[in-house]
């Protein structure tokens, strides 16, 4: 009878623990977080441009360095990016959208 008190608090021990988990676990969030910015005067065109610009810097970094090390944006002029990016499309499956993002990143460095 001891025996069974004892395995039976046991279980209530690891079941109480097992639950605790799980609603720590469930109040954390893996959605990513925004930033919150203070408007600094820029209109919204200027805004949306730059945002823009940083979103064609950002799809460039991600999508050209999973094969390779990325070459700086000045390294090539807007001919040869043309020409690299019509290969580059196919090889890295680009999407028009992208594509057209990334060179004209590429060509704002020339």
């Amino acid at each position: 009878m001891k025996c069974q008190t004892n395995d039976l608090a046991a279980r209530l021990s690891l079941f109480a623990l097992a639950t605790v988990g799980l609603v720590i676990c469930g109040c954390s969030s893996t959605a990513p977080r925004r930033a919150v910015t203070a408007p600094t005067g820029q209109s919204d065109q200027a805004e949306a441009q730059v945002e823009d610009e940083q979103g064609a810097a950002q799809l460039w970094s991600a999508r050209c360095s999973q094969c390779h090390y990325p070459r700086d944006p000045g390294y090539f002029s807007d001919a040869q990016w043309e020409v690299i990016m019509l290969h580059m499309r196919v090889r890295a499956n680009l999407t028009a959208k992208e594509h057209h993002r990334i060179l004209e990143f590429l060509k704002s460095a020339n």
